[in-house]
């Protein structure tokens, strides 16, 4: 089992969320968070004055798959996140020790 953590712009998360449903994959989390990476942030204008703009809102997403759907949910959050513009996000893939499903008492893949 795997774990994956993408983080995407947030624009991008409608169809993100339709590519993994089109894969088959059930859930996932969604967290709304700010950070910065090679965009560096952006200057804005409030009230004529001028402020930089540090961290960029992005979605962060969590989604916990089977190993054999790993490399079919990384094509699918790759295609509907892409614009080929700098700031298009990053994912990250870690292993899955156990799941526990709460309700049920299922662990492991029967609780994906």
């Amino acid at each position: 089992m795997k774990l994956v953590s993408a983080i995407i712009k947030p624009f991008k998360l409608d169809d993100v969320r339709e590519a993994i449903a089109g894969i088959g994959i059930e859930g996932m989390t969604v967290t709304e968070v700010k950070g910065f990476g090679r965009q560096k942030g952006h200057t804005e204008l409030y009230r004529g004055a001028e402020y930089q703009v540090d961290f960029l809102p992005k979605v962060k997403l969590e989604i916990a798959t089977k190993d054999e759907n790993l490399d079919h949910l990384l094509e699918a959050i790759t295609n509907a996140a892409h614009t080929g513009k700098i700031g298009d996000g990053k994912i990250f893939v870690t292993d899955l020790e156990q799941v526990i499903r709460i309700r049920t008492g299922e662990t492991d893949n029967e609780a994906l």
